[in-house]
């Protein structure tokens, strides 16, 4: 008798549930880390400064439930807004489903406790700088948001897409 399919294998992004959903999240904080674009490029930066919401001892919004009226600014995630974001990183769980991967060790929903995300090195928790804090983002721009951490490694490689597990 063979175990059935987590359902981020076998459900499409569009069909979860809210609570299947949110649970894809790992609470790394890293997409709460605010980002630079370069204007005339295009090109991305990651900066290692906090949302002034998130807790940098534990990498948790400190107030979810009303974090957009809080932040306007603030991305509420969906299947559809995951088709145009380029700024999700690449240890991001909405990103590696929508991409066709599976979770990796570290994430809770496959390891069944929080604490492996801080085990892996993906957690921000201790690592970023709170926005009251920093100066210029600019003087704060860190590659290691958009990385994966060594430890993390290695990363699902892409299932074949499916019918069943497009977004």
């Amino acid at each position: 008798m063979s175990a059935a399919l987590p359902f981020w294998r076998t459900k499409s992004l569009d069909a979860m549930t809210r609570a299947e959903w949110e649970s894809l999240c790992d609470g790394c904080g890293r997409c709460c880390l605010h980002k630079l674009r370069d204007n005339d490029t295009g090109r991305l930066y990651f900066t290692e400064v906090a949302c002034r919401l998130l807790d940098t001892a534990t990498a948790r919004c400190s107030d979810y439930a009303d974090r957009k009226a809080r932040v306007p600014d603030c991305v509420k995630l969906t299947p559809a807004k995951l088709k145009t974001i380029d700024w999700l990183p690449p240890t991001c769980g909405y990103r590696l489903v929508a991409e066709g991967r599976d979770l990796p060790w570290w994430h809770p929903l496959v390891s069944g406790t929080q604490a492996t995300v801080a085990q892996a090195g993906v957690s921000v928790a201790g690592r970023a700088v709170r926005e009251r804090d920093a100066d210029a983002l600019e003087e704060h721009v860190a590659r290691w948001p958009g990385q994966v951490p060594r430890r993390a490694r290695p990363l699902p490689e892409p299932r074949s897409p499916t019918k069943d597990n497009a977004a």
